[in-house]
């Protein structure tokens, strides 16, 4: 099974029947995919309520890959807003165990930042992830190149299918040490792919803090290069039971038209989507 989706439902206008209020637009991007990656939990570990309200308003067979915790990965600068490592993690466990709860839980996502390099102490706290993480299904996204060097990647592969980590596959900037290749190896039953677009120049001009991300993830696939994904997925879903792909190339507005692209390509017909709203002057005069 193939599900495809995107990287939060906030920020696709395309998607929604012009209404505004988050929990309406996470209902109009459920009449159109069927998974959707929960990146507001990198930013803040969202509460319980939260959690309920968004699974009790998500059709049936909807997935949520949520995204780990910035102080979980070591993204965050300076002290973690908890008074110690196992509250900041039991938080977030309490957090995903609700949407385990609902049967919406597709896996956490644990995304580490460029300097995470591969050297031991890196891989000895990957397995304090998994012991902290024992009881989910967790994907680890590596952001330096040294993971997939020429003389370890069969070790990195390898570490991850031991402890039953989910590899993460990005399809992103070529851009030096900061970036991983496109290595299509999955380690579990599951697979996730993350498309972040491919301008090469953003990913590396970070100079302007405020506006970085916009312009890192600016990015418009075009028709082949959708086909070579197409081919590449559909040979990788031979390896697995099921395969995410979330659009990440939000900036511009061309994640949910490039993840639809990709569908047709597939062939994909969602079963179990959430009835889109009709626009009430449609066919009017």
């Amino acid at each position: 099974m193939i599900r495809v989706g995107l990287t939060g439902w906030g920020d696709h206008p395309s998607l929604y029947s012009g209404v505004t209020a988050s929990k309406e637009k996470l209902f109009d991007y459920t009449g159109h995919f069927l998974t959707v990656e929960v990146d507001t939990s990198f930013y803040a570990i969202p509460s319980i309520e939260n959690v309920r309200k968004w699974c009790e308003n998500t059709p049936e067979h909807f997935s949520f890959v949520v995204k780990a915790y910035q102080g979980m990965t070591g993204h965050l600068r300076g002290d973690i807003p908890f008074d110690s490592k196992n509250d900041m993690f039991n938080a977030f466990i309490a957090c995903t165990n609700e949407f385990k709860r609902h049967g919406k839980l597709a896996m956490i996502l644990a995304q580490f930042p460029p300097w995470f390099d591969c050297q031991a102490k890196n891989v000895q706290y990957l397995l304090y992830i998994r012991q902290q993480l024992k009881d989910f299904e967790v994907a680890i996204e590596f952001r330096n190149q040294t993971w997939y060097a020429d003389k370890v990647v069969q070790q990195t592969i390898d570490f991850l299918r031991e402890h039953q980590f989910i590899h993460t596959i990005c399809d992103e900037p070529q851009a030096g040490v900061g970036s991983v290749p496109f290595y299509p190896e999955a380690t579990a039953n599951k697979v996730l792919v993350r498309i972040h677009g491919r301008n090469i120049h953003g990913w590396r001009n970070t100079g302007n803090t405020e506006n970085w991300r916009k312009v890192r993830f600016l990015y418009d696939y075009n028709q082949e290069e959708l086909q070579q994904l197409g081919q590449d997925i559909k040979s990788l879903q031979a390896q697995v039971q099921e395969l995410f792909v979330l659009f990440n190339n939000n900036s511009g507005q061309h994640a949910a038209k490039n993840a639809k692209q990709l569908q047709e390509i597939l062939a994909i017909k969602d079963i179990g989507l959430a009835p889109k709203q009709l626009n009430m002057f449609e066919g009017e005069l």
